[in-house]
């Protein structure tokens, strides 16, 4: 396979509380624990887990708006180059903004409500010195004309749409600099099911017409297995298994992919037992030792707790982090 446009390598992120006079000393919150990731042009990879898992913490550190404690975040550029993330400044860091733009959760709080959709379109064609004036406008029409909605929208403001149209706008935004790579952070989570759906097709559509390439970071596994070439599933900071997506659903190795995809409602006349996990989730700021997922899991042995799992990869294909992989005990 070529080299990717995006990897990381045991990238970490811990935040830490200062301790003072009569404040004790608090454990960091381990939010990204040394995950690696490889994103290929023109693929859509799906990051999922649990809330907390450490999800939107990996698409800021993408994006560079927050710097890894550890590890390296790397950018293939358009003339092949490959960039550290975390040490580009000044005009190499704006440059990284074009080639890496967010789609957000909430459509409304993305948008400023006091611009109209003319200016909220037009302001990244001017800041990266693309367009102005009267080529800006016929850039905006074509971009509202992308994404299904019509040229007299450019003079209305935000709260005059519903929220797929003003998704539909967050995501011309995205377009209007020609990015490489576009993040979807829960990008559908926040709308009604027919307009996800809506939503999800325009995002197929794009990436065939432009060969966009996705991150789409989610807990909805219907929308992965919709929209996603290849998953990496995530648990408390660490990313427990990666593979395609048409794998990952047909054949999950580690115990909590199994236990996520058996919550998914059937259309079959399959009857699956639902796997129902002990316990709850860990906090970031007292992570297990060994294999974070022990405490859960009904296949944990004395080595599970004692040394943690390295995501390795499988004769099968993908990669897994687990001491006892499901296809050993099948």
């Amino acid at each position: 396979m070529n080299e990717p446009l995006l990897s990381l390598v045991n990238v970490e992120k811990h935040f830490t509380q200062s301790s003072g006079f009569l404040r004790p000393a608090v454990e960091p919150v381990r939010a990204v624990n040394g995950i690696s990731l490889m994103i290929h042009e023109g693929q859509t990879t799906a990051l999922v887990g649990e809330s907390g898992c450490g999800k939107s913490t990996a698409a800021k550190l993408i994006t560079g708006a927050i710097s890894p404690s550890a590890g390296q975040i790397s950018l293939r550029t358009r003339d092949g180059n490959i960039l550290d993330v975390d040490r580009l400044r000044g005009r190499a860091r704006k440059a990284l903004w074009r080639d890496v733009q967010l789609i957000f959760q909430d459509p409304y709080s993305s948008l400023n409500p006091r611009m109209t959709v003319k200016q909220i379109l037009a302001e990244p064609l001017r800041n990266f010195n693309i367009a102005r004036g009267a080529e800006a406008t016929k850039m905006v029409e074509e971009l509202l004309d992308r994404v299904g909605l019509q040229k007299t929208a450019m003079n209305r403001y935000p709260h005059a749409f519903s929220g797929g149209q003003r998704q539909r706008i967050g995501i011309a935004r995205a377009l209007a600099v020609q990015p490489r790579l576009i993040i979807g952070d829960e990008p559908v989570s926040a709308l009604d099911v027919s307009v996800a759906a809506q939503i999800l097709n325009l995002f197929q559509s794009l990436k065939q017409e432009l060969g966009l390439t996705y991150l789409l970071i989610t807990h909805d596994l219907a929308v992965v297995r919709y929209s996603a070439d290849r998953v990496a599933v995530m648990y408390l900071g660490n990313i427990v298994e990666e593979n395609t997506t048409a794998e990952l659903f047909a054949s999950p190795k580690h115990p909590y992919t199994q236990a996520l995809l058996s919550a998914l409602p059937s259309h079959t006349n399959d009857q699956k037992s639902r796997v129902v996990l002990p316990g709850e989730v860990a906090s970031a700021r007292a992570i297990p030792s060994g294999c974070a997922f022990h405490p859960r899991c009904v296949y944990a042995n004395d080595l599970c707790k004692s040394a943690a799992p390295i995501l390795k990869a499988q004769p099968a294909g993908g990669r897994v982090a687990c001491h006892i992989p499901l296809e050993s005990i099948r």
